[in-house]
Order: C-alpha cells, then structure tokens, then sequence
C-alpha cells in the first residue's frame, strides 16, 4: 500500500528541491558490515546465506522511513514497505535471472520460499512483478567488493535503492563483508544510511 503525501507539507521538500535541478542526484557508498553470527545462523538452519541476507536487508530497509519515499506521476507517496527484488542463478549455470517476491515470514521460511520460487523460474524475469516500491538486490561471491554501480535507464525520480555485496571474508574468527548501496540523494541522506547499517546489524545480532 502506498500513503499519498503533500510534498509541500514534507520536511524533507527543501533538500529534494536542492538536488531536483542536478543532472545526476544519484550517490553510493559503501560499507563493511560484521555477518558472523548470519554465517551461524544460516548453517545451524540449512539456509542460503544470500536470501538470508536479502531478507534482512530487506527488513533493515523498511524500518527507516527516507528509503520508502518514491514518487509516481509527480505525486508522492509512502510505501508501506519495499519487496525485494534480486539476481540469483540456477544451479550449474552462468545465467542470472531475476527474482521478485514478497519479503513475508520468518527469515527462514522466506529463505525456502526464494529457492522455490527461483528454482521454479524460466523467465529471465517476470514483468508482471515488478513494482515502484522495490529494492535491487546482488551478489558478487567471487570476489571481494569494495564498490559497484549499476546500470540504469536515467530517471531522477528512480527512488530504488540498489544493494550488493560480495563474498565474506574472515578475520580473527570474525565474518565480513562489504555492502554496496546506490541511492537517490533527493530522498536519502548519509544519516539514512547509517540507521541502515545499525538496523541491520541489530537484525544480524537478534539471530
């Protein structure tokens, strides 16, 4: 469900019309996030760390109000909640595909669902699904990500956050990775970003 709101009674209407006039108002950044206790959490329960992750991201988003702002034909709305939206690969091949689902449930039985769900798909995608209030999630587990941008189709009121990271790496008994997010900065500060990354590290720690 998505809330109309008057874009001229919003406390954020002076930074968005700041940025608005840019050509480019898009920015990333990128930061490491502890998933020790995920990497427990996932092989005590047999679940992909992946969706594991996804799901929690997914959460993580929608606990911080700026990341479910968007807008729609110049009207403003907020979003009940984001649903994620993310690449995976069937097994044995080089083909991604992307997938689009609800984020309901448990973590663990969103983790069974996304396999299915995955699993079951031969479209690259499904058009049918794909929505204003998503998040775009990756994955690179080849390789260490530092950063990333992503390709686009140029719309300064695109209001998806982008999300990826790569694989984890372990230090003195500690997992981590880096987390890579592209967002529009006429809806979402540094500050949203750290209450980002503090959800989601409370959501990690909570397993």
């Amino acid at each position: 469900m998505m809330t109309p709101i008057s874009m001229d009674n919003w406390s954020r209407k002076e930074i968005f019309d700041f940025f608005s006039p840019m050509s480019q108002p898009f920015f990333s950044v990128t930061f490491r996030q502890d998933v020790t206790n995920l990497y427990r959490f996932v092989k005590e329960n047999d679940i992909s760390f992946y969706y594991a992750l996804t799901y929690l991201c997914t959460q993580a988003i929608n606990g911080v109000e700026a990341f479910r702002y968007l807008l729609k034909d110049g009207q403003l709305f907020l979003s009940d909640g984001r649903e994620p939206s993310f690449t995976d690969m069937h097994p044995d091949s080089e083909r991604f595909h992307i997938v689009t689902m609800p984020c309901e449930g448990d973590i663990v039985s969103f983790c069974r669902a996304a396999r299915e769900k995955s699993r079951a798909q031969t479209a690259f995608i499904d058009f049918s699904a794909e929505a204003d209030d998503l998040i775009y999630l990756s994955c690179l587990p080849w390789v260490e990500l530092t950063a990333l941008t992503n390709e686009r189709d140029f719309d300064k009121d695109d209001s998806i956050p982008r999300l990826a990271w790569g694989k984890y790496v372990e230090e003195n008994g500690r997992k981590t990775l880096h987390i890579s997010m592209e967002l529009n900065h006429r809806f979402v500060d540094g500050v949203h970003v750290g209450k980002f990354h503090e959800a989601l590290t409370e959501l990690i720690e909570a397993l």
